[in-house]
Formats: C-alpha cells, sequence, structure tokens
C-alpha cells in the first residue's frame, strides 16, 4: 500500500517520510518490545506458580514487579532510541512507495539511497535482544513447567495446571505466528503481491490487541455463558 510517495526534488516529502518514521512506529516498536518482555514476565509468573508455589508471594513481591516493569520500560527505550537516530540520516530518491500500510523498519530501508549498513546491523543486535532473549526464556519456562507437572501423580491435577497456562499461550501464539509470518512474508516473498504484504502487517497490527482481551476472558464463566448466549439466540 502506498502512504508516502517522495522524489529527489521534493525534500518536504522526504521530510514526511521521517516524520512518520518518527511518531506511529515509535509506539508500534515500543509496545511490540514491551509485550515480548510481558509474555516473558507472565510466562516466569506461571513458573513460579506452578513449580514453586509456597515461596509466589516472597519470590513476586509488589516492589520486584515494579522493577521488572520499570527494567520493561528502559529496555524499550534503550533499544528504541538509537534506531530513530540511525533513521534520521538517511535520503531517499526516486518513487518510493512502501509496501505496507505504515512504516515498517525493514520496508523504509529499503527505500533509503544510503547505506544502510548500520540500521540493518543495528536491526539484528535488536531482534537478538528481544525475540532472541525472550522466546528461549518463554520456551525454558514451559519446559520446566511441563516437567513438574508431569510429576504430578492425579491427572485431575495435571489438568488442573495445565488450564491456567492455557491462555499465556494463546498470547504468546496470537502474538509470535503473526510476527514471524510477517517477517517470513518480508524476506522471502517479494514476488508476492503488495495487497499480501499488507494485510500481513495489518494482521500482526491488530490481531494481537483484538483476540488477548478473548482470550483471557473466555474462561471466566460469566463471559462464557453470555457469549454462548449471543450465539444460540442468532
Amino acid at each position: 500500500m502506498s502512504i508516502v510517495r517522495t522524489n529527489a526534488t521534493n525534500p518536504q516529502n522526504i521530510e514526511i517520510l521521517s516524520n512518520l518514521t518518527s511518531t506511529f512506529p515509535t509506539f508500534l516498536y515500543g509496545f511490540t518490545i514491551m509485550e515480548c518482555a510481558v509474555l516473558v514476565a507472565m510466562a516466569f509468573d506461571r513458573f513460579v506458580a506452578i513449580c514453586d508455589p509456597l515461596r509466589y508471594t516472597t519470590i513476586l513481591t509488589h516492589s520486584r514487579i515494579m522493577q521488572m516493569g520499570l527494567l520493561m520500560i528502559l529496555r524499550t527505550v534503550i533499544l528504541i532510541v538509537p534506531l530513530l537516530l540511525l533513521l534520521k540520516p538517511l535520503s531517499f530518491c526516486g518513487a518510493n512507495v512502501l509496501s505496507h500500510s505504515y512504516c515498517y523498519h525493514s520496508d523504509v530501508i529499503k527505500l533509503a539511497c544510503s547505506d544502510t549498513r548500520a540500521n540493518s546491523i543495528y536491526g539484528l543486535i535488536g531482534l537478538i535482544l528481544t525475540t532472541g532473549v525472550d522466546t528461549p526464556c518463554i520456551v525454558l519456562s514451559y519446559i520446566l513447567i511441563i516437567r513438574s507437572v508431569l510429576s504430578m501423580a492425579s491427572p485431575k491435577e495435571r489438568h488442573k495446571v495445565f488450564s491456567t497456562c492455557v491462555s499465556h499461550i494463546g498470547a504468546v501464539a496470537i502474538f509470535y505466528i503473526p510476527m514471524i509470518s510477517l517477517s517470513l512474508v518480508h524476506r522471502y516473498g517479494r514476488s508476492a503481491p503488495k495487497v499480501v504484504h499488507s494485510m500481513m502487517a495489518n494482521i500482526y497490527l491488530l490481531l494481537p490487541p483484538v483476540l488477548n482481551p478473548v482470550i483471557y476472558s473466555v474462561k471466566t464463566k460469566q463471559i462464557r455463558k453470555a457469549i454462548l448466549r449471543l450465539l444460540l439466540t442468532k
């Protein structure tokens, strides 16, 4: 989807593109990094609650939770600020058409006429420090949770414990699957129609916030009954 067209004789459009890469995408990438961290914190919460329930209140104190929240914000700021500073010096020339409905970082870099090696390297570093760190932490937490659950003798207890993790697993799935799909389309789907790129970008942007409330509320009996009543009446 074309949202900005620039050319060498129209610096105003280049400035508009620069402003776009500094406003909405800033919030987008910032909240993405924070959501990664929140999912890790939730996985750690499930791990402590299941594997060491007697020490749950002593491990996850209010002050420790506040420290974790501050670390999430600090990590987001540290990763986002250099990203914006590296985008500012880039020059754009020719008829530039973005394939997404917003300024996706990799998409913007492809439009630049100047050297973008620093941007690419920092993008890789940022990916390693977010997804590359958070994903193994979530996987490790669930490996330890599964090992702890399998040691339980009663199948009823196993089912009860696993049911407490369903919402978090669903949230992880709807966050990572669109993100991975968008990355694959952007990397290997160059010959795909532009509508595919735009559609995947919008799914990645809209699907998690739309489905998260459903995932976390479907286990509430009152909400579940209301949804079933609404569906059955139709």
